[in-house]
C-alpha cells in the first residue's frame, strides 16, 4: 500500500489556517508544535560501509559470523535478501551466501552518534534520544529562525550527508506519533510531512501495526476483532477501548484520532542497566552456571558504576538451548548497588528455574525500577 505524504510545506499562513475536520482532534492549530524525526538509515552498516570503502555496494552483516553469532544490523543491500537484525547468523548466511560479516564496534558507533547529536544542536536543545541512530527534534522554536520545519529537516540530512557521509531519513508533523511514522515511510535517505489537514486521512490508512506501543500480541487481539487498519480501530468508543486493552486504550483511542499531546523530552530518564552474553556452546551444571551468573554479575556493577544508576529490581533472563526464555525478578527497599546482596539474590532467582539437560545458550541481567528524587532527597534527610 502506497500512502501520501509531502516532502515539502505549504507556506507558514497556510499551515496556520489548516484544520483537520474532525472535532475529536483536540489540538489547536495555534498550539501546533514542528516535530521532527530523525532516523539514521542502517546505521552500524552504513558506519563500516562507510570507514571501509571496499564494503560498499557489498551485502553487510554486523555481528558474529559464528553458528551462534545474531545480526546486529543489516545493510539494505543485505535486507534484499531478507537478512534483518536479531536473526542468527547461520540464518543469514542461507539467505545470503554472500554475506560480509564485520565485528561491532560500539565505541565508533557512540562517536559518530554524538556527531549526528551535534548537528542537531545547531537547531534546537530540545532533543529527545531514542536510540543511538535516531531522535525526535522540536523545532517549533528554532535557534537559525527558519518557519519550516521541513526547510529544517532538509538541511539536517544535507549535513549529515557532506560531514558524516550517511544518509538519514526524516519524519516532518505535529506530534511524535506522526512524525515517527513519516520516517518510516520513505526510507532509505527519505523525507516526509503529514500535515495537520492530511493526517487523518494518512492514518485512515496504517495498518494497526504502525501505531505506538501496538506489538505483536496486541496487533493479534485487534486481527481476532475483525480490526485491521487504525481507521477500523477508530470505530471503537473509549469504554469498549479501556476493556479491551487497558490504559493502553486511551492512547489508541488519540492516535487514531491523530491526537499525541506527548512533549519531547531534552532529559530521557534511563529504565534500566544490564548486560547479557550469547555463549559459543550450552553451559550446563551448576559450577558453570554460578561462574556464569558471577561474571555477569562483575559486568553488571561496572556498568551501573558507569552510568550512576541506581534501581530496585533486580531481574534475571535465561535463554534455554531450546530458545525459550524466562526471567525472573525480585524488587527491594534500597537500591542493587551491593555484590554480595546481587549475588545472592541473582542466584536464588537462578536457583528457581528448572534448567532443562541442553542447557544454557544465553544469560543475562539487569537492574531496573530506578530510585526517584523522592527517595534520593528521603535517603540525604535520614543522612543529615
Amino acid at each position: 500500500m502506497r500512502l501520501q505524504c509531502s516532502d515539502d510545506e505549504t507556506s507558514a499562513a497556510r499551515l496556520k489556517k489548516a484544520c483537520v475536520q474532525n472535532t475529536d482532534m483536540t489540538q489547536q492549530q495555534e498550539n501546533w508544535r514542528k516535530i521532527i524525526h530523525v532516523d539514521m538509515d542502517a546505521f552500524f552498516a552504513s558506519v563500516e560501509q562507510h570507514d571501509h570503502p571496499e564494503l560498499k555496494g557489498l551485502p553487510v552483516a554486523v555481528g558474529h559470523a559464528d553458528g551462534r553469532g545474531v545480526v546486529a544490523a543489516a545493510s539494505y543491500e543485505a535486507r534484499r535478501f531478507g537478512v534483518h537484525s536479531a536473526m542468527p547468523s547461520a540464518r543469514a548466511r542461507q539467505l545470503c551466501p554472500e554475506l560480509v560479516f564485520v565485528e561491532s564496534r560500539m565505541a565508533r558507533y557512540r562517536e559518530v552518534s554524538g556527531q549526528v547529536h551535534e548537528i542537531f544542536s545547531r537547531y534546537t536543545d530540545l532533543i529527545e534520544p531514542i536510540s543511538i541512530d535516531e531522535a525526535f527534534l522540536d523545532v517549533t522554536q528554532n535557534k537559525p529562525g527558519i518557519e519550516l520545519a521541513v526547510d529544517i529537516a532538509r538541511e539536517i540530512k544535507a549535513s549529515i550527508k557532506a560531514e558524516l557521509g550517511l544518509t538519514a531519513s526524516a519524519g516532518v508533523s505535529y506530534n511524535k506519533l506522526l512524525a515517527k511514522i513519516a520516517s518510516d515511510w520513505r526510507k532509505p535517505d527519505g523525507l516526509c510531512t503529514i500535515h495537520p489537514q492530511a493526517a487523518l486521512k494518512f492514518i485512515d490508512q496504517l495498518k494497526v501495526e504502525h501505531l505506538w506501543g501496538v506489538g505483536p500480541a496486541t496487533a493479534k487481539a485487534m486481527h481476532e476483532m475483525g480490526i485491521e487498519t487504525a481507521r477500523e480501530l477508530r470505530a471503537l468508543e473509549l469504554p469498549e477501548m479501556l476493556r479491551r486493552f487497558g490504559k493502553a486504550g486511551v492512547s489508541y483511542y488519540n492516535f487514531v484520532r491523530g491526537v499525541d499531546h506527548r512533549p519531547v523530552l531534552a532529559v530521557r530518564e534511563r529504565k534500566s542497566v544490564g548486560c547479557e552474553h550469547t555463549y559459543g556452546r550450552d553451559i550446563r551444571g551448576r559450577e558453570q552456571l554460578e561462574a556464569a551468573l558471577g561474571r555477569l554479575i562483575d559486568e553488571l556493577l561496572e556498568r551501573l558504576e558507569a552510568k550512576k544508576f541506581e534501581g530496585l529490581t533486580l531481574t534475571i533472563k535465561v535463554r534455554f538451548f531450546n530458545f525459550e526464555t524466562v526471567t525472573r525478578s525480585r524488587s527491594a527497599k534500597e537500591p542493587w548497588t551491593d555484590r554480595g546482596s546481587i549475588q545472592i539474590a541473582a542466584q536464588g532467582l537462578l536457583d528457581q528455574l528448572e534448567i532443562p539437560p541442553g542447557g544454557v545458550r544465553l544469560m543475562g541481567i539487569a537492574v531496573s525500577d530506578p530510585v526517584g528524587v523522592h527517595y534520593r532527597q528521603t535517603r540525604l534527610k535520614l543522612e543529615d
